[in-house]
C-alpha cells in the first residue's frame, strides 16, 4: 500500500473520530464495552501505520465531554480500558519513537487514569518520530470558551490590547497550542458530522467519511483515506491557477 502513496503529500496531521464501537458490539450480540475493547486493535494499527508512512501528528478522539453522560458502567469500563491500554502500549510507543500527548479537561479524569496518562506522557516525552495525541474529556466548544476567557482576562488586566488578538494568539491559548492544524479528518461508521471535535483546527482540513465501524478499521482503510486525500486539490481560498 505504501508504494502507491506520494511521500511528498503525506498529511502532517491526521485526526480521527473513532465511531461505531457500540454498533459493532450490538451487531455481534455483545455489550457495548466489548466494542470498545475490540477497538483498541484498530488504534494500534492506525498508530503503527501512521508512523510507518511518515505522518508526524495523529490525534484520536478517545472520550468527549459529552461521553460523561453515558451509562456509569460504560464510562467506568472506558476509564479502566484507558489505563490498561496505556500500560500495554508503552513498549510499542517506545519502540516506534512515538511521543504521547493529550488534550482536554484532564482534571475531570479519574485519578488513576490521569496519573497513568501523565506517566506515559513523561516516559515518551523525548520521542521524536511522531506525536500521538489522545483527546480525552475533550470538547471543542469548551476549549474555545476557555481560550476566550483567558484572552479576555489578559485584555482586562492590560496585558494585551484587543487589536493585538490574532490567529496566532488564539492558537497559543488552545489545548493544541503546540500542534499544527489538521490536514485530514477521518470519521468512521458512516456518520457525517464533526461532533464538537477540533472546530478551530479543522478550518481547512480535508474531511473523509467511511462506513467501516471503528473495530473493523484497518491499515487498508487508513491507506484509502490518505490516498483519497492526496488526490484532492487544497486551494486554501486560492484558485487552481494560483497554485
Amino acid at each position: 500500500m505504501e508504494k502507491k502513496l506520494n511521500q511528498d503529500k503525506i498529511p502532517a496531521h491526521i485526526a480521527i473520530i473513532m465511531d461505531g464501537n457500540g454498533r459493532w458490539a450490538k451487531k455481534q450480540g455483545l455489550l457495548r464495552v466489548a466494542g470498545h475493547e475490540k477497538g483498541t486493535k484498530s488504534v494500534r494499527e492506525a498508530v503503527e501505520y501512521c508512523a510507518e508512512v511518515g505522518v508526524k501528528n495523529l490525534t484520536l478522539f478517545a472520550f468527549s465531554t459529552e461521553n460523561w453522560n453515558r451509562p456509569k458502567f460504560e464510562v467506568k469500563t472506558l476509564m479502566k480500558l484507558l489505563v490498561s491500554s496505556l500500560k500495554k502500549e508503552l513498549p510499542t510507543l517506545q519502540k516506534n519513537n512515538i511521543r504521547l500527548n493529550s488534550v482536554g479537561n484532564l482534571d475531570t479524569l479519574p485519578e488513576k487514569a490521569r496519573l497513568e496518562l501523565e506517566e506515559v506522557i513523561d516516559k515518551t516525552t523525548t520521542n521524536t518520530h511522531m506525536t500521538l495525541t489522545l483527546a480525552l474529556s475533550y470538547g471543542s466548544r469548551e476549549e474555545i470558551k476557555c481560550m476566550v476567557q483567558s484572552i479576555s482576562k489578559k485584555v482586562k488586566d492590560g496585558e494585551i490590547q484587543p487589536e493585538e488578538i490574532t490567529d496566532q494568539l488564539i492558537n497559543q491559548h488552545l489545548y493544541t497550542f503546540d500542534m499544527p492544524d489538521v490536514d485530514l479528518l477521518i470519521r468512521t461508521s458512516g456518520e457525517q458530522r464533526i461532533s464538537n471535535f477540533l472546530l478551530w483546527q479543522i478550518a481547512y482540513a480535508e474531511l473523509y467519511f467511511c462506513d467501516v465501524l471503528w473495530p473493523d478499521f484497518r491499515k487498508k482503510h487508513l491507506f484509502d483515506a490518505i490516498y483519497n486525500y492526496q488526490k484532492r486539490e487544497r486551494r486554501f481560498g486560492k484558485t487552481s491557477e494560483q497554485l
